[in-house]
């Protein structure tokens, strides 16, 4: 049985421990990151946030070595038996299920120091995202969140604000308006559910090449 992937080019994959029985995470994998998965042995994915193949533990370390790969009924949906190593979730956790809606409340403790492994843009970016995705306590980011025309003039504000430092006052404040600038960019990315990876590919695929190079590629 195979997968049709021009009627399915996305399919679910369900990454479980082989050792536990545990179910670590899903995820999605195009016909290229089932075929990395099988040639190299370790699980691969398509990340709809970053647009792009990824390899699970790429930048944490925490791969998923593949014992078996099996396809259900339909040939639609993908489970990986695997050998985790580290974590599954990139919030530090064991795996990517630890909020019980019948109990109400998160089930399972971090495992690991989030910000040590994917940096604190990252995990912030992530903490953005948990803020708008959970009916928690108020906080500045879920109000943020849910006035699209108070996020825009705190972006506004604070950009003007990054200027004037750069231009009148101290170092300590130019830092200090600047991490308040990414702050509400972030919030602003997660406002649209756009990874920082994407930004970062876009800052690669500038690199070495000059701004006047790229303003006029913006225009063809």
């Amino acid at each position: 049985m195979n997968i049709d992937w021009n009627k399915t080019p996305l399919v679910p994959a369900i990454a479980q421990s082989a050792e536990s029985g545990d179910v670590l995470m899903l995820a999605y994998m195009n016909e290229e990151a089932y075929r990395l998965t099988l040639e190299t042995g370790y699980a691969h994915y398509f990340s709809r946030s970053k647009q792009r193949i990824w390899k699970k533990g790429e930048s944490s370390g925490h791969t998923q070595k593949v014992l078996d790969l099996l396809i259900d009924c339909d040939a639609d949906t993908i489970l990986l038996k695997v050998e985790q190593k580290g974590v599954a979730c990139h919030t530090g956790r064991p795996s990517c299920f630890f909020t019980s809606v019948t109990q109400g409340k998160v089930i399972a403790d971090k495992a690991v120091d989030t910000e040590a492994i994917y940096g604190v843009v990252d995990t912030l970016y992530h903490t953005i995202l948990e803020r708008k995705n959970s009916g928690g306590e108020k906080s500045w980011t879920r109000k943020l969140l849910n006035d699209k025309e108070l996020l825009l003039s705190k972006i506004r504000e604070e950009a003007d604000e990054l200027a004037t430092a750069i231009d009148e006052e101290s170092d300590e404040q130019v830092i200090y308006e600047a991490a308040d600038l990414l702050y509400h960019s972030l919030v602003g990315l997660g406002y649209r559910e756009i990874s920082p990876d994407r930004v970062k590919q876009e800052l690669a695929r500038r690199f070495g090449m000059s701004g006047i190079e790229e303003k006029e590629a913006r225009k063809k």
